[in-house]
């Protein structure tokens, strides 16, 4: 009853209503910040919250070791059972453990057909039937746009949503009728969602910036406590 009530209150039920229900299978989502704002805590509460609805999760980092990714993890939860006032949560931290594979690849070391080789062997020949992909610190600007039409088409043949992490180095350039940040102006047409982390003196403002066909950017009826990088509503 606990874990229904938790995801039943989690600020990313509100998170998905913002996007039309969340990322569908084969669809691409993307959290845009300049560094240190809180990309990698968004897809992490992302990943937990899926992780507490029995889902599993693959999440792969490109520029911090797996350890350091199990910190997050640990640091995000500690905070959410703080917050929640939990205790005795023993068994549900070990059911979040079961379904989650972290994963560390170095981008100049390996191909896009490897690391989607490696995913394939982990889901298919493993048994780990995950729904969704977690892929943070992958470097966009080495990016091409073969890397985002392959995944998202491993995406769609494994029913996999994918949430990437993008760090944006200066002021957002305009794309189309709204401001997009402009390293992402090749591969928009593959990219699904697009949430731009804002950093007010308070607090940091969530925004759409991109919603499948639509270039609306709204501000969410979220934010990220500055301190803990918790998502907060209001």
């Amino acid at each position: 009853m606990i874990k229904d009530e938790l995801i039943q209150r989690s600020p990313v039920r509100v998170f998905e209503q913002s996007i039309h229900g969340g990322l569908g299978a084969g669809e691409l989502g993307l959290i845009a910040s300049q560094s240190g704002i809180g990309k990698t805590s968004v897809l992490v509460q992302i990943a937990l919250d899926k992780l507490l609805q029995a889902k599993k999760v693959i999440h792969v980092s490109f520029t911090q070791h797996t350890d350091y990714v199990l910190a997050w993890y640990e640091n995000i939860f500690a905070e959410f059972i703080k917050k929640e006032n939990l205790e005795n949560i023993g068994d549900m931290k070990n059911e979040l453990i079961k379904n989650r594979v972290l994963m560390n690849f170095n981008q100049e070391g390996i191909t896009t057909d490897q690391i989607l080789r490696s995913l394939q062997a982990l889901i298919r020949e493993g048994g780990f039937k995950a729904e969704s992909l977690i892929i943070d610190g992958f470097d966009f600007t080495r990016g091409s746009k073969e890397h985002f039409a392959a995944v998202k088409a491993f995406a769609r043949d494994l029913g996999l949503s994918v949430w990437y992490s993008c760090n944006v180095k200066g002021a957002a350039a305009p794309e189309g009728p709204q401001p997009i940040p402009g390293l992402l102006k090749d591969y928009l047409d593959l990219l699904d969602v697009v949430i731009v982390l804002d950093p007010t003196p308070d607090y940091i403002a969530l925004s759409v910036s991109k919603d499948r066909d639509t270039y609306n950017p709204s501000a969410l009826a979220l934010r990220l406590d500055p301190r803990t990088l918790l998502i907060l509503e209001g």
